[in-house]
């Protein structure tokens, strides 16, 4: 016996807009999105920080992002901290007698006369096992030397360590972000593309990293992606705060394709 075979059909809905929330929702979304642009500025800034003189130069270039990822081959990795990320922590002149100790060879004996009495004064409080920190020792020669070598930028162990957690971290505001911008009135095709670009955006720049570690041309990936990213960002969010307040009732636009 034939048995008929009969297709559900769903009713058409109107998708909600942030004229349909509860002023509950709207005070949510708006919170939301205003500690996530406050977070993505804190973000900015901590980079700046970290990247600012990697290089040796004031401000913040695409051979800073090089160095950090594919490392300074032509000097060391300490000396690249010293003149970067850990410039502040020394003075000039203790800065200069170390880079001239490395570029000499980093012999034992002018460590023990002039090079360790900077490092106890400035360094060891947390580069010592006492500290419990993941950093170098620099309460002896054998520990400054593994240090004293060629830079080859951050290790691959310390990329995919930072990379899971940026990940999923990021990933997961940027699900938040979308959450709340889905419920913008906006054309399509244009909501679509701002809603993956985050997404697309994140994906690139992790990956840039890894690449930047092989050939330090990928560093201009690294800073096209984090811009992207931020752009979309600015705008999701720029968006959505203003329809959350702003759009009082749904305009006649003709038919909305919300595919």
């Amino acid at each position: 016996m034939d048995q008929e075979h009969h297709t559900e059909i769903c009713p058409a809905t109107r998708p909600r807009r942030f004229y349909d929330c509860t002023l509950n929702e709207k005070l949510l979304y708006s919170s939301f999105l205003l500690l996530a642009g406050l977070a993505y500025l804190m973000a900015l800034a901590y980079l700046y920080t970290s990247f600012d003189n990697i290089d040796g130069k004031p401000g913040l270039s695409v051979e800073d992002i090089a160095e950090n990822y594919y490392g300074n081959r032509s000097g060391t990795r300490l000396e690249s901290a010293i003149r970067g990320s850990m410039a502040g922590y020394i003075e000039t002149e203790q800065r200069s007698h170390i880079a001239k100790w490395l570029k000499s060879g980093a012999p034992e004996e002018e460590f023990k006369r002039t090079i360790q009495p900077i490092f106890t004064e400035r360094c060891v409080t947390c580069h010592s096992a006492a500290s419990g920190l993941d950093v170098p020792d620099f309460t002896s020669y054998e520990g400054v030397k593994q240090v004293a070598n060629v830079d080859t930028g951050v290790s691959l162990h310390s990329l995919m360590k930072v990379s899971h957690i940026h990940l999923f971290g990021i990933g997961l505001v940027a699900l938040g972000i979308g959450l709340v911008f889905r419920f913008t009135l906006l054309p399509a095709w244009f909501q679509h593309t701002l809603t993956l670009l985050p997404f697309v955006a994140i994906f690139s720049d992790i990956s840039a990293w890894f690449l930047t570690k092989w050939d330090p041309v990928y560093a201009y990936t690294v800073i096209i992606a984090g811009g992207l990213l931020g752009l979309s960002w600015a705008l999701q969010i720029t968006i959505s705060l203003y329809q959350i307040w702003f759009l009082r009732c749904r305009p006649e636009i003709g038919s909305e394709d919300d595919g």
